[in-house]
């Protein structure tokens, strides 16, 4: 018989290894090296150490090669942390040469010299720390362990990369000595390839989707791409010197490696600025859309470029206080990989100082309006590279303007700094699109060095798409006034001529009247509250911003929601710049710098009870809470500053579908303005973000489809009032779901009424009750069927209380939901439970929770007791075999499985009657399991035989044996003669041997 090979764990890990032998990487077998397994160092490489740093004495190579395996006792972040700094920059030694002490840099990487280093890739290499673990695919430099591959095989449904995600962090747990080296981690299963590092979440492990910088056919990059993208050997090395930082503060430490877009774009702009050195100046504009990533795009350009030049002196302009302080925070907490201190000037002085103290380096900010009456040249030199963040018209003008009643000459902004900085080169990064017609910021800056649009950003899961829902009808605004209030507020606030400044500041206060008006005020308020209970409190961790039309009205609003809702007092917080001439009564309101930095904090902490931001024009633009999924406009916006502000709701968070922006001053038309100077597919896909054109639907259309999955099944009196009548609609619609002749219906159901939730959540305020209670209960059926399908162990009241929680959020009922009539912890071999399981009405659900639970026992059978297993698994089979025949009705299989739960349990018991530990019984059910073996064996011939047989294996154990093949041998030969000496086992009985064999080698696994 032809043994049908498939394409498992091991088959692709085989294909991995094939791959990194393609780039020219060298190959062993983990088990084939002799080794000390407490050491995850590959000790024969980096012997190589000494060859790139030949110019070096030995002693020096010597005590670096010291360091690099004593870190001593600290966090594996910390450990981590330090090992990357030697990594990327060397370690810095003191050794004795000739009785003296000398101190040098011993280099572990040769980054100048590609073919100096060795690569390496090896499988099962085998780890012994708190507990002993062998990762799947480790790569080595110069025998560091710098890369753990974890793969999953791409036949198994329920091993993916979550499944490979858990084990990492495991292995982090456990073995953490080997990750004190690691650069970065990497899951994959064929189909998702995907890589982070040790302080990632699993929603931020990213795809590497090219091998040139091309954003084309991105959307299905296969695992080639991703393996071939970061491990060709001289990209590999540019992403371990140049795009991994650590980004520290006094909170914790955040290892962040650079996504694919940033690799290639930053390439781009240092390649960019040194041929504008040389020409005109003007390196162009980096456009990568808002929340992917710009800010450290900018420290990893610096870093590169200050490489690539020998010590430039960066100056980086911001056109407000907050975002200089967000941005050079930023820069601040890279510091370490930027190997200097960055500074912001605090006046021009400041500036010309810093700039002419150093002949080289310096990272320095500044604002825009510190150059407005400054008209001198703070530097000649041409090694300073200027930054500008968000690179626009409006802040970056080149023009003069004449003022008609004095005659006085305007300089743009653009022309001053260029004449403070005449010979410096000018770059600048943007998270929205140049208006086309828009030349000034291309005289400054040049054109576009990349662009990574929103389309792709969404696609690759660097953020999120965001909707949009007006509520100016809901409050019986005129829209027409709010048109006209939003053009003239524009008209005034882009026209910087002196002789409007006055006229400005009338229609203005206008404007402040009426939009401040106290019913409007009250009538929106009520909105938001109420808008936000009902659909919003419950989304994530419900963050929510609301932005205000102007100081005072954002006061007004604090205080009207504080009036609606007392106890929100910790729930909602105004956070907008004060000023001396503020009434006494803001003070407290508004607070100090250190306040609002204690409000930032709140604000990005999930947990805390700050819920909801009132902003002005803090927290707009730069500002990240990937948890924040909800914005309240109340302000006029256009533009680039529109655009930047909405995309405070576009970061990525674990189960975020998409940010919610709902407006309550018209800014549909601007968005829509806005979004015509986006890519033409971003004007494709996200032109429109009205809900009531995408989300709503979506959801009527899923809501639809699920309607459909469940034809035939009578759920009306889930609307009733009756929370027990309710339950059980719930366990009959699992009940129904789970019918095993249906598997296709359930399949699609999961993946549908996912679908719809999701839906939902961006468009609740729009679907009607009705609607809204009818999800609510394809949502429970939902999560019932997951959790019993689930392969994690099932908890049957875990199952109750998410229930009861979804209700109580979905349709607000106050009642207790139990859905499988359970309320305390359970175990299968409580007889209570089997006979509450068994008086169960919806029988298909009941087959299926005894089906799960009895795999769950026999799955840790299967790591321990060959034997039991394969017995218990072929009764399970056979049971469920005849059921699906129509052998057996749903009563009798209910019965059927109840029987092997109670035979599980006698099981169970076996052990402590023959007085053995469950290893020892695994081997007993083995050597005991040829039918008449007690015609040759009394029974305590048997246990003897047991016990000596675990004795001897554990004696004999060695780390690596249940993969190299000589300790497999040398362990079957100690089986073997241990045996003989009981005459095992009878004659024909061969087979006997065999299994007691095969648990052998499956508890050396086990243990291993």
């Amino acid at each position: 018989m032809v043994k049908i090979s498939f394409y498992n764990e091991n088959s692709y890990e085989e294909s991995i290894i094939e791959l990194f032998e393609t780039l020219g990487y060298n190959h062993y077998y983990g088990p084939d090296v002799e080794r000390d397994y407490k050491n995850p160092l590959f000790m024969q490489d980096l012997e190589n150490l000494y060859n790139i740093n030949r110019n070096l004495d030995k002693n020096a190579v010597d005590k670096a090669i010291e360091v690099i395996q004593d870190f001593g006792i600290a966090s594996l972040e910390d450990i981590n942390n330090k090992f990357m700094s030697y990594l990327q920059n060397g370690v810095s030694v003191n050794y004795w040469q000739d009785g003296k002490e000398e101190s040098t840099l011993v280099k572990l990487v040769d980054f100048d010299n590609l073919d100096s280093n060795l690569f390496s890739v090896i499988n099962q290499w085998t780890v012994v720390d708190k507990e002993t673990k062998i990762p799947d695919v480790v790569v080595f430099v110069n025998g560091m362990p710098l890369v753990v591959c974890e793969l999953k095989s791409p036949s198994r449904e329920d091993a993916d990369t979550s499944y490979a995600y858990t084990q990492l962090k495991k292995y982090m747990q456990v073995i953490p000595v080997l990750f004190n080296y690691n650069a970065f981690c990497v899951m994959s299963d064929l189909s998702i390839s995907k890589a982070g590092t040790i302080t990632s979440t699993e929603d931020r492990f990213m795809e590497w989707k090219t091998t040139d910088g091309s954003y084309e056919s991105t959307q299905w990059a296969d695992f080639t791409t991703f393996f071939e993208g970061i491990f060709e050997k001289n990209r590999f090395l540019d992403i371990l010197k140049n795009f991994i930082v650590y980004s520290n503060d006094s909170a914790k430490k955040i290892k962040i490696l650079g996504a694919y877009h940033q690799y290639f774009a930053v390439n781009k702009a240092v390649k960019s600025t040194i041929q504008a050195i040389e020409s005109d100046h003007k390196a162009g504009v980096f456009w990568h859309t808002q929340g992917s990533g710009k800010s450290l795009s900018m420290v990893f350009y610096v870093n590169k470029l200050q490489q690539e030049l020998e010590s430039p002196t960066f100056v980086v302009i911001t056109d407000r206080n907050d975002l200089d302080d967000q941005l050079f925070s930023q820069f601040s907490k890279c510091s370490d990989f930027l190997r200097q201190t960055p500074k912001q000037a605090t006046s021009m002085k400041n500036l010309k100082d810093l700039l002419n103290d150093r002949k080289a380096n310096g990272i320095f900010f500044s604002t825009m309006h510190k150059f407005d009456d400054y008209d001198e040249s703070l530097t000649d030199r041409d090694d300073v590279i200027v930054i500008s963040d968000e690179a626009h018209r409006s802040q970056y003008g080149l023009e003069e303007k004449v003022d008609p009643k004095t005659g006085e000459i305007k300089i743009g902004a653009a022309r001053r700094i260029r004449n403070a900085l005449p010979n410096a080169t000018y770059i600048g990064f943007t998270g929205t699109p140049i208006s086309r017609s828009d030349k000034s910021t291309r005289e400054v800056f040049g054109n576009y060095i990349d662009i990574y649009d929103m389309t792709q950003s969404v696609e690759d899961g660097a953020t999120v798409p965001i909707s949009y829902e007006s509520r100016i009808a809901e409050i019986q605004l005129d829209e027409a006034i709010l048109q006209k209030i939003d053009e003239k507020y524009w008209e005034l606030r882009e026209q910087a001529e002196e002789y409007n400044i006055e006229r400005s500041k009338r229609e203005l206060s206008k404007m402040e009247s009426l939009l401040g008006a106290p019913e409007i005020i009250d009538d929106i308020c009520r909105d938001i509250v109420q808008h936000y209970e009902d659909n919003r409190a419950y989304e994530l961790t419900g963050k929510a911003m609301i932005v205000a039309y102007s100081r005072p009205i954002a006061i007004k609003m604090y205080k009207k929601i504080l009036e609606l809702r007392p106890d929100w007092d910790e729930k909602v917080k105004v956070v907008m710049s004060g000023s001396n001439k503020d009434p006494e009564e803001w003070h407290e309101i508004i607070g100090d710098k250190s306040y609002k930095k204690e409000l930032e904090n709140k604000f990005k902490d999930d947990e805390d009870p700050m819920k909801i931001a009132i902003v002005v024009d803090m927290w707009l633009t730069g500002f990240d809470v990937p948890s924040l999924a909800t914005m309240y406009v109340y302000k006029p916006m256009k533009g680039h500053n529109l655009m930047q502000a909405i995309a405070r709701v576009n970061r990525v968070f674990k189960g975020k579908e998409g940010g919610l922006i709902v407006d309550y001053i018209g800014i549909a038309s601007e968005l829509k303005k806005a979004m015509s100077e986006y890519t033409e597919r971003d004007n494709k896909n996200y032109g429109d973000m009205d809900v009531d054109k995408k989300a709503y639907p979506k959801f009527r259309e899923k809501l639809e489809v699920c309607r459909d999955l469940f034809h035939g099944f009578d759920y009306s009196k889930f609307f009733g009032e009756s929370n027990l009548e309710r339950s059980k609609v719930i366990s009959d619609g699992v009940n129904f779901m789970e019918d095993i002749t249906q598997k296709d219906r359930k399949k699609d159901y999961l993946k549908e009424s996912l679908l719809l939730k999701k839906a939902l959540s961006l468009c609740r305020s729009r679907a009607n009750e009705e609607e809204r209670f009818e999800a609510a209960f394809f949502e429970a059926v939902r999560t019932v069927l997951v959790k019993v399908s689930s392969k994690d162990t099932l908890t049957v009241p875990e199952i109750n209380k998410q229930i009861t929680e979804l209700l109580n959020q979905s349709i607000k009922s106050t009642g207790v939901i139990n859905v499988i009539n359970v309320s305390d912890e359970v175990s299968l071999f409580d007889p209570e439970f089997l006979d509450r399981v068994r008086a169960m009405e919806s029988k298909n659900l009941t087959i299926s929770l005894l089906e799960k639970l009895l795999n769950d026992q026999i799955n840790g059978y299967k790591r321990t007791n060959i034997v039991k297993s394969e017995e218990f698994s072929d009764l399970i089979k056979q049971t469920m075999n005849s059921y699906i025949n129509g052998h057996i009705t749903n009563d009798e299989v209910i019965e059927e499985l109840i029987k092997i739960a109670k035979r599980l349990r006698d099981a169970h018991l076996e052990g402590e009657e023959l007085g053995l530990t469950e290893e020892e019984l695994a081997f007993y059910n083995a050597i005991a399991l040829p039918e008449n073996i007690h015609d040759f064996y009394d029974n305590e011939t048997l246990i003897k035989i047991t016990q000596e047989l675990t004795e001897s294996l554990r004696k004999n154990r060695t780390i690596d044996w249940q993969k190299k093949e000589s300790s497999r041998a040398n362990m079957r030969k100690i089986v073997k003669r241990l045996l003989k000496k009981y005459d095992y086992p009878p004659e024909d009985m061969d087979f006997a041997l065999d299994k007691v064999i095969a648990q052998c080698e499956l508890w050396v696994d086990e243990v291993a």
